[in-house]
């Protein structure tokens, strides 16, 4: 099989595409030759070799891809050879072949096409764990989103719209369109001064009821500021751990280590807000909380409430400029890999 490994810590060149031995389904698993991969932001630091959670280097790294079954492990119910499926892995997903424990992985709706089913596991469980789980979302309720046109920032649009929710996103301008055309209300600029922003625009104290943050570091402490009373901030990611992403920055680490806010329970008691995170890879270990969100998600799907949305595909050979792209801010949605 062909697999593109991080072959040593660094740039997006550091990317290879190798030959390994095809691997085996085993007892509750099942083999799938792959149709496409789904790109993580998480991908990108762990190429950096600034994410605790991804294998040693040289690794295959990757959560997620749609594909067709093409061998059933012993002990393994429910799937058939020629099924076409969609799950998640834990790391490896950057290749032609993989195996899956059976618990993980979904038939795909007849309508959903390969780009579809890799373009949805990690970002719209993340977004409905978040919101739904951990957000404890409520109709109506002002959501602030930063990195709104990414991978998660889309997937929240979706369940953020059939909610019936007031949303605030943070992009660069060039994507503000986009984003009002998938339902955002009101756009502010990534670049800019986002929490003055964000206070003019509603008001008074520009209190927001839920703030969902991929970025980290000292923002984690200015939108703690912006949550009115019974307030919650979710932080599902780091990025500005990697500095502009392209090569490891020590002094990007340290400035993120520098610019954490610390919160005790007497702080949260008395101002009645509430700070807490998500790390869909940490949820794989839990499945009976994410398979039943996932089979809520393909519901959703087929009702057509959510539409996952690729900005690119690319080959395994252009792995490393796929990496490019997204760490220059391009993309819009998911990026993929495909054989």
């Amino acid at each position: 099989m062909r697999q593109v490994f991080i072959t040593k810590a660094g740039p997006p060149e550091v990317l290879q595409v190798r030959e390994s031995p095809d691997p085996v389904a085993g007892p509750g698993e099942v083999r799938v030759r792959v149709k496409a991969a789904g790109i993580n932001f998480a991908d990108l630091m762990a190429r950096l070799g600034i994410y605790p959670d991804a294998p040693k280097i040289p690794c295959v790294v990757g959560y997620e891809v749609s594909g067709i079954v093409d061998q059933i492990g012993p002990d393994t119910a429910g799937f058939t050879v020629g099924d076409r499926i969609f799950g998640m892995t834990r790391f490896g997903g950057y290749s032609d072949t993989v195996v899956i424990p059976a618990e993980r992985v979904f038939r795909m709706p007849e309508k959903m096409t390969f780009e579809e089913g890799a373009a949805l596991p990690v970002v719209y469980l993340t977004a409905h764990h978040m919101l739904l789980f951990t957000g404890n979302l409520r109709p109506g309720m002002k959501v602030l989103l930063h990195s709104a046109a990414g991978g998660v920032g889309l997937a929240a649009i979706d369940l953020l719209v059939a909610h019936g929710c007031e949303i605030i996103g943070t992009a660069s301008p060039g994507k503000h369109q986009f984003l009002k055309d998938r339902g955002v209300q009101h756009c502010i600029d990534s670049t800019g001064d986002v929490y003055g922003a964000v206070r003019a625009l509603l008001g008074g104290d520009g209190k927001v009821d839920l703030i969902c943050d991929p970025i980290g570091g000292v923002e984690w402490g200015k939108n703690y500021k912006l949550l009115g009373p019974g307030g919650r901030l979710v932080c599902f990611g780091a990025s500005n751990m990697a500095g502009d992403g392209k090569r490891r920055s020590l002094w990007s680490i340290l400035k993120f280590v520098l610019g954490i806010k610390w919160w005790n329970p007497i702080q949260l008691m008395t101002a009645n807000k509430t700070v807490t995170g998500v790390n869909m890879y940490q949820m794989f270990d839990h499945i009976r909380l994410v398979r039943p969100q996932f089979e809520a998600l393909v519901r959703l799907y087929e009702a057509g409430q959510i539409h996952p949305f690729v900005d690119k595909t690319f080959p395994f050979a252009e792995a490393s400029a796929a990496h490019h792209y997204l760490h220059d801010r391009k993309a819009r949605g998911k990026l993929l890999l495909v054989p």
